[in-house]
């Protein structure tokens, strides 16, 4: 393997893969992997939950699906679910991890992403980790006695002895959202992933059972991943994505959450793409048993979402895009 600074770096691949959506979307995602980067070569590992008292019924996916996943190249790998489960789900993208090869650079996505160019090529430093750009200022939520943005992201810096003045985007203005180090966790990466993985779950575990004072009417639920990402990105001496990075929620990965989302608001390229990914008849026999990709992808609904709106003009915020779609009775998930 060649040097972590270099463009050549090889490095694997994470998600997540469980009972449920997961299993169906992890099949769409190995899937896109050999069809749009046939020559990667590094692993594409499908953490897996185990049965355990964090969770209520049985997080493992069906046989099928595994064999599956296994004949495209994949490997599953079983992982323990320590301090989250069904409590909060977000929490395997944290557990997982620990349970990955050590010192092997890594790269995670959420599941719900397919892969659209080569992967391969992105020059990522694996020696400054960095995360997806491509979100909202959902977190911290203003409220009528809330200390303000500088005082909730410097309180947690403090808690982990950051610096946190170094974290700031200075081209943006006091007390707005974006001056402030904060990522979608639909994509991350790391020179090593059990170490990434320690941090990430004790500074998680941290702010959720005893948050700064600061916090006290903050939500943490969903957001927790997201709040406690910026933190362990930074300690490791990363920030925010380089350029070269652009890719990433471009033309090599797409987050598309949910289908309805991805008909509503992603490119022409990225929909024939997934409709030529999930086309194969050994693919397509799997996601049809997935009553939403049988809905959106092969019956035509998601072509029915689109024509809800004009490409040119998307509304500003995802919530306008899910009440459209919901009141064209289109949702599903």
């Amino acid at each position: 393997m060649t040097s972590s600074n270099s463009t050549t770096t090889q490095f694997n691949i994470v998600i997540i893969g469980q009972s449920g959506r997961l299993a169906y979307e992890a099949i769409l995602f190995a899937a896109s992997l050999r069809h749009s980067a046939p020559d990667f070569t590094g692993k594409l590992i499908v953490a897996e939950p185990q049965p355990g008292p964090r969770w209520d019924n049985d997080p493992r996916m069906p046989g099928d699906i595994k064999d599956a996943l296994i004949s495209m190249g994949a490997e599953i790998r079983p992982f323990q679910s320590e301090h989250f489960g069904s409590s909060y789900p977000y929490g395997n993208k944290i557990e997982a991890l620990i349970a990955m090869p050590e010192g092997e650079p890594f790269v995670f996505f959420d599941t719900d992403t397919i892969i659209t160019g080569d992967i391969g090529s992105v020059p990522f430093n694996f020696d400054r980790p960095a995360a997806s750009m491509q979100r909202e200022g959902t977190w911290p939520v203003e409220e009528l006695y809330w200390p303000g943005y500088t005082a909730i992201w410097k309180s947690l810096y403090d808690r982990f002895d950051l610096d946190f003045d170094s974290s700031l985007d200075l081209s943006q203005p006091d007390e707005y959202w974006e001056r402030y180090l904060y990522f979608n966790a639909g994509w991350f990466y790391g020179a090593d992933p059990v170490a990434f993985g320690k941090r990430f779950t004790e500074f998680a575990v941290s702010v959720r059972d005893n948050p700064p004072p600061e916090l006290v009417i903050q939500p943490l639920d969903p957001w927790l991943d997201q709040i406690v990402l910026p933190l362990v990105i930074h300690s490791f001496g990363g920030g925010r994505p380089a350029p070269e990075l652009s890719g990433l929620d471009g033309d090599v990965s797409c987050h598309y959450r949910v289908l309805p989302l991805f008909y509503a608001r992603e490119s022409d390229r990225n929909i024939a793409a997934l409709e030529q990914i999930a086309a194969p008849n050994k693919v397509k026999k799997i996601l049809k048993q997935y009553n939403p990709f049988k809905r959106m992808i092969f019956q035509g609904r998601g072509q029915k979402v689109r024509a809800l709106f004009d490409q040119n003009d998307l509304p500003r915020y995802e919530k306008s895009l899910r009440n459209k779609i919901k009141s064209a009775g289109f949702w599903m998930r």
